[in-house]
């Protein structure tokens, strides 16, 4: 039987992070927390984004590490195009910023979180993968497949290409950040 909410629809394999200041960050996770090391994927390409069902041109790169079997993110935009990362700073907040499920089916996801009264607040489409945060009431949570696993085609929304083969390579820029060698940010 599947489980009807938002908590059965899949594992917890994230917790992610907008920092203000992300080499305190970087050394909270790795020196204190012992997390790592991790690695930069400096100005994610994308095919399309969505904020509150509006395309945006949102810019930013992330730090993944792990701290045991849990992957942390740490999130930077380097723009001031709408978004949850923005929106989140913006508002003054700190803290954790969202929690990542990995789900087996997106379709099943979007229709659980409708159900439970999530509305969808930002989308990422990739080339053959796509991920959406919903707006709980609380903090946001991103659902998506394993990388693996391309989800459904579905019409991605029209806006600035940022794939590939627009003007960013992919994973692009990648750094590498471990306690007391954190190397400078691009």
């Amino acid at each position: 039987m599947i489980n009807p909410t938002i908590a059965g629809l899949g594992p917890i394999m994230q917790l992610a992070y907008v920092p203000r200041d992300l080499d305190a960050a970087i050394a909270f996770w790795t020196r204190t927390m012992g997390a790592g090391p991790f690695f930069r994927l400096a100005h994610i390409a994308y095919k399309a984004a969505t904020y509150r069902g509006q395309p945006s041109d949102v810019d930013f790169s992330v730090l993944i590490g792990y701290w045991g079997d849990m992957q942390i993110e740490l999130i930077e935009q380097h723009n001031d195009a709408p978004s949850i990362y923005s929106a989140w700073t913006d508002a003054g907040q700190e803290g954790l910023h969202h929690v990542c499920l990995v789900v087996d089916d997106i379709g099943n996801a979007r229709a659980v979180c409708a159900t439970a009264g999530a509305t969808v607040a930002q989308e990422i489409f990739l080339d053959g993968y796509e991920a959406f945060y919903v707006d709980t009431g609380g903090a946001p949570l991103e659902l998506r497949l394993p990388r693996s696993r391309p989800g459904p085609a579905r019409k991605v929304p029209q806006g600035p290409d940022r794939s590939p083969n627009a003007r960013r390579q992919p994973w692009a820029g990648i750094a590498f950040h471990q306690a007391g060698h954190a190397q400078p940010r691009p």
